[in-house]
């Protein structure tokens, strides 16, 4: 109710200056009979000026009449106007003025109730929190979603190779149903090729296998599986995933990145924009989860009610050894230089395993292998490059050249 008292006062108040000059004569004769008498004053003291003038020897007497005669041309013009009449436009009766503001008034009310929302009812902090958490309580389920929900894509195209070798991965684990090994290539292999249902069915085996041991970023995989299965939709089940990560690591990227967007799928934008504020700023430029955030936290922080300025994204830089690294090493002794190689090949190559890297990442440690002359843990690394860039020709490419620069690819 006190919205429309409020919207009645405020439309009265816009309608009346309507009324009012509605109600107001146009035109006045005697406003312009006012102002013909003061351009002849004008014109006047002119004459007069221009007399004194000649007097004191400022004006030559051409110079004298050609001004007079121009002063007396503007004199009989302003003076033929004290004979025009102005025609007087006359005021609406009050009734008609009136009649115009009622039908102002009244579109004005039936415009809102037709385009507006005049029943929509108001959403204090208390209720918006509650049907918050009930949108979060009552969203359907994994099941649900994936019977409805399109999977994402592929990044790309699966070759005719990979998906010949994923097929001898699924036959050779009918029978090896506890191989850990087998498990995790084959829920990363599936992924690749859009089969995301298969692959959080996979990385769900490999989490019971590992027990106790499974970590933060098992969880977060398993749930980042399960949100590519139906579109990008976070269902219960993912987020007792996410909860199972942050509760090993509460610093894992993937899962405060999900636990944002499960926020912001129900309702709750202002914990997405405290969760993921905090994850950009403690990012690097290529962690995988920086680039959505970035197209997504101003929207978020203004349905948030937060004054945000996306920062500008810092430079990527190469994580792990560089030639630079490897040079700086020259000095040291041979055993000491070894050793400093190889703990950084060491740091990078686990780092891979554990999070992914950049094409321009692997091919840097099958670079750093080669300079350390272990051959066969390059090939290694090659070889699973291959499966996790064989569909992306490009990348697959950069990593070839190091194979090639490391001895080890023809």
């Amino acid at each position: 109710m006190t919205f429309w008292i409020i919207a009645t006062i405020i439309a009265l108040l816009a309608t009346a200056p309507l009324v009012l000059v509605l109600l107001r004569t146009r035109g006045s004769t005697a406003d312009d009979i006012g102002n013909t008498a003061i351009e002849l004053r004008v014109y006047k003291d002119q004459l007069n000026e221009v007399d004194r003038d000649l007097t004191r020897g400022m004006l030559t007497e051409d110079a004298a009449k050609r001004a007079r005669l121009e002063i007396s041309r503007r004199m009989l013009e302003a003076d033929s106007k004290k004979d025009q009449h102005t025609t007087k436009d006359a005021a609406l009766p009050l009734w008609a003025a009136l009649l115009i503001g009622a039908i102002v008034f009244w579109g004005g009310v039936w415009l809102y109730t037709v385009e507006g929302a005049p029943t929509y009812r108001d959403l204090p902090l208390e209720t918006r929190l509650a049907l918050a958490q009930e949108i979060r309580e009552t969203r359907p389920t994994q099941a649900i979603a994936e019977d409805s929900a399109p999977a994402s894509p592929p990044l790309e195209t699966p070759n005719p190779e990979h998906l010949e070798l994923l097929d001898q991965l699924r036959a050779a684990l009918e029978t090896r149903p506890d191989d850990l090994q087998g498990h995790m290539l084959l829920a990363r292999n599936a992924s690749v090729v859009g089969e995301y249902r298969e692959a959080y069915a996979a990385q769900t085996r490999v989490i019971a296998i590992k027990g106790d041991a499974a970590t933060a970023e098992d969880y977060a995989t398993l749930a980042d599986f399960m949100i590519l299965a139906v579109g990008g939709y976070i269902s219960p089940e993912a987020e007792a995933a996410i909860t199972q990560s942050l509760a090993r690591d509460a610093g894992n990227g993937t899962a405060n990145y999900y636990a944002g967007l499960m926020f912001a799928q129900t309702g709750r934008p202002d914990m997405t924009f405290q969760l993921w504020s905090r994850l950009l700023s403690n990012s690097a430029p290529d962690d995988l989860w920086v680039a959505p955030i970035r197209d997504q936290i101003e929207s978020v922080a203004f349905a948030a009610g937060e004054r945000y300025t996306l920062p500008p994204l810092p430079s990527a830089e190469l994580k792990g050894p560089t030639a630079d690294d490897i040079e700086a090493a020259a000095d040291m002794d041979t055993g000491d230089r070894m050793a400093f190689i190889q703990s950084m090949v060491d740091q990078l190559s686990a780092r891979l395993a554990n999070d992914g890297g950049t094409p321009d990442e692997w091919a840097q440690l099958i670079s750093a292998l080669g300079v350390l002359g272990d051959t066969s843990r390059a090939r290694a690394i090659w070889g699973e490059a291959q499966v996790i860039f064989g569909p992306d020709a490009a990348a697959l490419a950069t990593v070839r050249n190091a194979a090639q620069s490391a001895g080890i690819v023809q």
